[in-house]
């Protein structure tokens, strides 16, 4: 038979009186803290405690407050030309994209039957126009010989009557000729002045239409051979050629594709010219003036440049900037890599600020300042801000601590203990 184990029991009588003393002094311990709180509490007029481990303050410092916005963007080409097609035809893509092309080299080749006919057609009819001129040339010199003949002859016959007039006044003079046939050899010599006069006038007179012919045969030839240069330069275009030094960048047509005049074919992107494109927030954008300095950070590597360009235009709450930098030289730079930049607006010189935090939260209005172990809350007015600071136009003054992060745990008190 097992036996129970209530030989092994032993009843333990309590103690009422020390129960109770234990309770007491665990009360009157209480008792002392909560008065304690509540005399310190009374006079200081805290509302409440806060941890300063929980709190972020700053002090207020006089310098020099760089007004700037903080901006982020990427890498673009400054000269990427596009190239388009000069006529219709066939196009024929030679070099690819990502290939390294040099200035002048051919890219592309466009086939255009058509303008390749019409320059056969216009310059046939070059030609024939300077066969015109030739022979009009030949028949002004054939029709000034013959002017020129009609005038000499003039000329012969005019001295003859002259000879005979005078023949006549020594004849008449001797009484050997009548008065009928002295006064016909004078008829003879005014005839033979005004033949020749004539003669003189015809001929200068087609020295001029023939110049006048010749010098419109001329420009009518010029007027070809423009029209046949031209031609000559839309056949050369139709070699597409890279205008920079660069590399293909895309392809914005298909292999072999039929082209009208005007399609875009591909693109140059010049790699010795790039700037920064930057997304500024539309509320800054009044704020932006060309020639801006900006600090750029392209992954660690810190350089500068100036605002060179500000869009008119709103995008997507956004104004896009170009900035060109200041020393290029030595940057590794790359088609869209991306970069932060600072944009420096103005240099504030001797103000009161503080660093930032969350003194916006009552609208900047109101401030935590720290006087030992307590926090006031007092009335500010702020100013211009950076990205570290904000400037203090009333309310502070330079060595005083304020609190600039945590305040929602003060819950808008206006005084706190700290501890």
């Amino acid at each position: 038979m097992i036996r129970d184990t209530s030989g092994q029991d032993q009843i333990v009588v309590s103690n009422p009186s020390r129960s109770k003393w234990l309770w007491l002094g665990g009360g009157l311990v209480a008792l002392g803290l909560l008065g304690s709180w509540a005399l310190a509490s009374g006079n200081d007029g805290a509302a409440l405690s806060v941890k300063r481990s929980e709190l972020v303050t700053a002090t207020l410092t006089r310098g020099t407050l760089v007004r700037d916005i903080i901006s982020s963007g990427k890498i673009v080409a400054a000269n990427a030309p596009v190239l388009y097609a000069n006529a219709e035809g066939m196009v024929t893509l030679i070099a690819k994209p990502g290939d390294s092309v040099a200035k002048g080299q051919v890219l592309a080749q466009i086939d255009s039957p058509l303008l390749a006919n019409t320059l056969a057609q216009e310059q046939a009819r070059l030609a024939g126009l300077e066969g015109e001129v030739e022979r009009a040339t030949l028949n002004a010199r054939r029709e000034q010989l013959s002017a020129q003949q009609v005038m000499d002859t003039a000329q012969v016959e005019l001295d003859a009557a002259e000879r005979e007039s005078r023949r006549g006044d020594l004849l008449i003079a001797q009484s050997l000729i009548s008065r009928i046939d002295f006064e016909k050899t004078k008829d003879d010599f005014k005839k033979a002045q005004l033949r020749f006069a004539h003669a003189r006038e015809e001929v200068a007179l087609m020295r001029d239409t023939q110049a006048f012919e010749l010098k419109n045969k001329g420009l009518e030839l010029k007027r070809q051979q423009l029209v046949v240069d031209d031609l000559r330069r839309q056949v050369a275009a139709l070699e597409i050629k890279a205008p920079v030094d660069g590399i293909i960048g895309n392809w914005l047509t298909e292999q072999k594709a039929r082209l009208s005049r005007g399609q875009a074919i591909l693109t140059v992107v010049d790699l010795t010219a790039f700037e920064a494109e930057l997304a500024v927030s539309e509320s800054f954008a009044d704020e932006l003036g060309l020639g801006m300095e900006v600090e750029l950070d392209l992954g660690g590597v810190k350089t500068r440049g100036t605002l060179s360009s500000i869009s008119p235009e709103v995008s997507r709450g956004e104004v896009l900037t170009r900035v060109r930098f200041d020393n290029p030289e030595g940057l590794k730079l790359r088609q869209n890599q991306r970069l932060s930049a600072r944009i420096l607006l103005e240099n504030l010189e001797d103000v009161l600020m503080v660093r930032r935090g969350s003194l916006a939260s009552d609208g900047g209005t109101f401030a935590y300042r720290i006087d030992g172990d307590l926090a006031n809350r007092e009335a500010i007015k702020l100013g211009a801000r950076s990205v570290a600071y904000v400037q203090v136009l009333e309310g502070g003054q330079a060595g005083d601590e304020w609190i600039i992060s945590g305040t929602e745990k003060l819950k808008k008190a206006e005084r706190v203990r700290l501890y």
